[in-house]
Protein backbone atom coordinates (compact mmCIF):
# COMPACT_ATOMS: atom_id res chain seq x y z
CA UNK A 1 0.00 0.00 0.00
CA UNK A 2 1.26 3.45 -0.82
CA UNK A 3 2.16 5.43 2.26
CA UNK A 4 -0.45 8.09 2.95
CA UNK A 5 -3.04 6.51 0.65
CA UNK A 6 -6.64 6.63 1.79
CA UNK A 7 -8.47 3.31 1.46
CA UNK A 8 -11.59 3.35 -0.70
CA UNK A 9 -14.88 3.27 1.18
CA UNK A 10 -17.95 2.48 -0.87
CA UNK A 11 -20.65 5.11 -0.44
CA UNK A 12 -23.20 4.40 2.27
CA UNK A 13 -26.84 4.50 1.21
CA UNK A 14 -27.66 6.65 4.26
CA UNK A 15 -25.82 9.93 4.85
CA UNK A 16 -26.47 12.17 7.84
CA UNK A 17 -25.29 15.73 7.30
CA UNK A 18 -23.99 18.15 9.94
CA UNK A 19 -26.14 19.83 12.55
CA UNK A 20 -28.33 22.69 11.34
CA UNK A 21 -28.67 25.34 14.05
CA UNK A 22 -32.36 25.69 14.82
CA UNK A 23 -34.62 25.32 17.81
CA UNK A 24 -34.35 22.37 18.17
CA UNK A 25 -31.25 21.56 16.10
CA UNK A 26 -31.60 18.92 13.40
CA UNK A 27 -29.60 17.02 10.79
CA UNK A 28 -30.59 16.30 7.19
CA UNK A 29 -30.77 12.64 6.20
CA UNK A 30 -30.03 11.61 2.63
CA UNK A 31 -30.90 8.24 1.11
CA UNK A 32 -28.96 7.35 -2.03
CA UNK A 33 -27.90 10.99 -2.39
CA UNK A 34 -31.43 12.43 -2.17
CA UNK A 35 -32.77 14.41 0.79
CA UNK A 36 -35.16 12.09 2.63
CA UNK A 37 -35.94 13.84 5.92
CA UNK A 38 -34.67 15.77 8.90
CA UNK A 39 -33.62 14.02 12.08
CA UNK A 40 -33.37 15.17 15.67
CA UNK A 41 -32.04 11.85 17.00
CA UNK A 42 -30.53 8.52 16.00
CA UNK A 43 -34.02 7.04 16.15
CA UNK A 44 -35.17 9.43 13.42
CA UNK A 45 -32.28 8.24 11.22
CA UNK A 46 -33.21 4.58 11.70
CA UNK A 47 -36.91 5.29 11.04
CA UNK A 48 -36.12 7.27 7.88
CA UNK A 49 -33.96 4.42 6.59
CA UNK A 50 -36.66 1.87 7.43
CA UNK A 51 -39.27 3.91 5.55
CA UNK A 52 -36.98 3.66 2.50
CA UNK A 53 -36.67 -0.11 2.95
CA UNK A 54 -33.18 0.01 4.47
CA UNK A 55 -32.36 -1.85 7.67
CA UNK A 56 -29.46 -0.36 9.62
CA UNK A 57 -27.69 -3.00 11.69
CA UNK A 58 -24.82 -0.85 12.96
CA UNK A 59 -24.91 2.95 13.16
CA UNK A 60 -21.10 2.96 13.44
CA UNK A 61 -20.53 0.99 10.21
CA UNK A 62 -19.41 3.47 7.51
CA UNK A 63 -20.78 1.14 4.84
CA UNK A 64 -24.26 1.57 6.31
CA UNK A 65 -24.32 5.18 7.54
CA UNK A 66 -21.99 8.05 6.71
CA UNK A 67 -21.95 10.74 9.41
CA UNK A 68 -20.84 14.17 8.14
CA UNK A 69 -19.94 16.93 10.59
CA UNK A 70 -20.05 14.79 13.72
CA UNK A 71 -20.89 11.26 14.73
CA UNK A 72 -24.11 9.68 15.88
CA UNK A 73 -23.96 11.41 19.28
CA UNK A 74 -23.54 14.92 17.83
CA UNK A 75 -26.97 16.61 17.77
CA UNK A 76 -26.32 20.16 18.97
CA UNK A 77 -24.84 23.11 17.07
Amino acid sequence: MTEGAIPYLPPARVTVLGVCPADPPFRIVEIDGQVASTARSMTDVVLTAAAAGITIHDLDDPEEVRWVGGGRFHWTG
